[in-house]
């Protein structure tokens, strides 16, 4: 805040005045300009996130949702993930509940049920705008309904409507994902709060989930939110543990294939952050399985889900030298503990790097800049410059990803250079399919791995980028794994790549394989393949390909599928079968795919991009529907994201909208006129002074 103390006598100086108070009043008053709007229209689909404070209409229940209940049940390597949302109208007008949420990015949500009293009424699947159009046709007559929609592969969106007073409404929806070990431990993650997106004006069209309230820093959820895990495994499970939350464990010595996990009492707010658990199985590790699923009647399908390890590490000398671009985000949302832990890994990956490699480094936010015009050898002088660079990096400003990966992909390779890109992000912005397009189109210049650094980051793009680029995801919660995962990294990259893969089924009649193509394979992390079947099932699979060491090759016997095993089967194929379409439709451009994905997601009941859950009670409640309330359910901050994050952005205050501190710019601005002006007010002072001399 600039206070002034000034008041002039003469008309110059009173001119001067008016003039200063005028340019300061503009300056400062640019940004509640800029957000400017009529209170019942809704936010710009340019707008960020926004600050909300309790307000509003009197009567109206600004936080309708209560807690939240998770309940998990892990068999093997499938998780079945039931959410409860409790929506409860404590207010005395109805309302219309709208809350964003995360969702794990390998989910395959297939059903959602509302409970209203003593009446549960299932959703159906529909065509995402045919979802939309019944929906706005229950709210107007009264009718309390929910919709399910798909914003990202892990943003929903749940809008409930007509909530009377008094009333509680009980949302269900249930996932079902794939459990995939790495470095021989399993781990389960459920994401809780969607961190604020960081969207271009040019590039964010369609995306009005991401204007979405956001609670000020160090203000806990409002809402209560409860995790419960049932763990059920073929061999004795291990090593249970949770860095991110405060866990309490039961399993007994009589039966240690099983246990159950519950967030530990008394722990505090547990929904700004994600839930992560992680355990491994004691003895051998199971090297690979086939699971088979059975359909019943005449025309139904049978699946499969093959899981083959990979390939053991070879000696490093034979292991080519390598090119790497490390591009690192210093945005606003990176300041404080996700910069400093990227800081700290980058200082392991860089040192780790042998005299042979040649590096460079990319920094980005609103603008991005190499340290040096070309990659430069490893050597430990460059590695000390570079390092030393990093270290003076403070985290401000816009997250364009996109600028800063067509820099890197333009800078000139040696045709006979392998090159790896390194991204590290918290990964909060909204372009994750131009990202994902743009990569994939340049996967002959390079391969691509992504590290995540945040208690939330954002895993549809960290995970999508790694998967167009031919890599793997690395995501980093808390500073401890800094290390380890620096660690996983060298050992991926200097394992040897599997190529040539194809896979060889003797007796048993597959089709339609997810991927239908198999990528070459890093170390450490098994081969999945999904798929269908019909016959008898008899005979065996086998995995062919070619390593540094020479052929390579793994035999599967087929087993007959136990009555009822591994029911999932079908929706996770239809769900990877999606992303691959979805991947191909952000490089075709367009939505050349929505009529092939809308088919998956209506045939297999499944959340797509074009198809959400409409459920809709027939009974109409609500006899002055026009009078219902929208409100949008805040977000609180993730673990370690400062309000930065948010940049220019708005608080809500009783409904209206007022401007936030000004950005630096701004301010620098005002103290730029406001020294001008002084400068020619001493001028005019002196020349009256001089005038008067005798």
């Amino acid at each position: 805040m600039i206070a002034f103390l000034f008041l002039p006598q003469s008309a110059a100086g009173r001119w001067f005045a008016a003039v200063a108070l005028a340019l300061c009043a503009a300056l400062l008053h640019r940004p509640a300009m800029a957000q400017t709007r009529d209170a019942d229209s809704p936010r710009q689909q340019t707008e960020s996130p926004y600050f909300f404070v309790r307000g509003g209409a009197p009567g109206t229940d600004q936080l309708p949702l209560k807690a939240t209940e998770v309940s998990v049940q892990v068999s093997g390597v499938i998780a079945e993930v039931r959410v409860v949302q409790h929506y409860r109208n404590e207010g005395s007008a109805a309302i219309e509940a709208d809350y964003v949420f995360p969702g794990s990015t390998r989910a395959a949500v297939g059903g959602l049920q509302v409970r209203l009293g003593e009446r549960l009424i299932t959703a159906q699947i529909r065509e995402k705008q045919q979802a939309r159009i019944e929906y706005a046709a229950a709210r107007q007559e009264g009718k309390t309904a929910a919709l399910l929609e798909q914003h990202r592969p892990n943003v929903f969106q749940m809008r409930v409507a007509n909530i009377l007073p008094g009333d509680d409404v009980q949302v269900e929806l249930r996932y079902t994902e794939l459990l995939l070990p790495q470095d021989g431990r399993y781990a389960f993650v459920f994401p809780t709060v969607v961190g604020p997106r960081y969207a271009h004006a040019a590039s964010q069209g369609g995306n009005t989930w991401a204007a979405q309230p956001t609670l000020r820093a160090g203000e806990p959820p409002a809402s209560r939110f409860t995790l419960r895990m049932q763990l059920d495994a073929p061999l004795p499970l291990q090593g249970i543990r949770s860095r991110t939350h405060a866990i309490a464990v039961a399993q007994s010595q009589d039966q240690p294939r099983h246990a159950s996990v519950r967030l530990a009492d008394g722990a505090g707010a547990a929904n700004d952050r994600d839930f992560v658990l992680e355990y491994g199985l004691a003895g051998e590790q199971l090297a690979a399985g086939l699971m088979l699923s059975e359909g019943q009647g005449p025309h139904a399908e049978n699946f499969f889900l093959a899981l083959v390890a990979p390939p053991q590490a070879v000696a490093a000398t034979q292991i080519a030298p390598r090119e790497y671009i490390f591009v690192v985000d210093i945005s606003g949302s990176m300041h404080g503990f996700p910069l400093d832990t990227a800081k700290a890994m980058l200082q392991r990956l860089i040192g780790g790097l042998r005299p042979t490699d040649r590096f460079n480094v990319l920094l980005f936010s609103g603008s991005n800049r190499m340290l040096a015009p070309q990659p430069v050898p490893a050597t430990q002088a460059n590695i000390t410059r570079a390092l030393a660079a990093l270290g003076q990096t403070m985290g401000a400003g816009g997250t364009e990803l996109i600028p800063a990966l067509r820099r890197v992909y333009a800078e000139p390779k040696a045709p006979d250079v392998a090159r790896t890109i390194v991204v590290v992000t918290d990964g909060y912005v909204s372009v994750e399919q131009e990202a994902f397009a743009l990569v994939r189109r340049n996967l002959n210049q390079a391969n691509l791995f992504a590290f995540g650094i945040g208690s939330s980051v954002n895993r549809a793009l960290l995970e999508g980028l790694a998967r167009a680029g031919g890599g793997e995801p690395f995501i980093i919660t808390d500073p401890v794994q800094a290390p380890e995962q620096a660690a996983r990294f060298r050992r991926m990259v200097e394992s040897p790549v599997l190529t040539n893969v194809q896979l060889q089924f003797e007796g048993l009649d597959v089709y339609d394989l997810e991927p239908a193509v198999q990528p070459d394979v890093l170390g450490e992390r098994p081969v999945v393949v999904f798929g269908k079947w019909r016959g008898k099932p008899q005979g065996r699979m086998r995995v062919l390909g070619h390593t540094a060491a020479g052929p390579w090759q793994q035999a599967v016997e087929v087993l007959p599928a136990p009555p009822g095993q591994a029911a999932a089967l079908p929706a996770l194929w239809a769900r990877h079968r999606i992303a691959q379409l979805a991947d191909q439709e952000a490089l075709e451009g367009g939505d050349a795919q929505r009529a092939a994905i809308t088919r998956l997601g209506l045939d297999y009941a499944l959340l797509t991009p074009y198809t959400s859950f409409i459920a809709i009670d027939q009974v109409v409640r609500n006899l002055a529907p026009a009078d219902s309330q929208r409100v949008q359910q805040p977000q609180p901050l993730p673990q370690g994201v400062g309000e930065s994050a948010l940049g220019e952005s708005a608080t809500v205050i009783a409904g209206a909208e007022v401007p936030s501190t000004p950005e630096p710019e701004t301010l620098g601005a005002v103290l730029l006129v406001l020294s001008v002006l002084a400068m020619l007010q001493r001028r005019a002072r002196r020349s009256r002074n001089r005038s008067f001399t005798p």
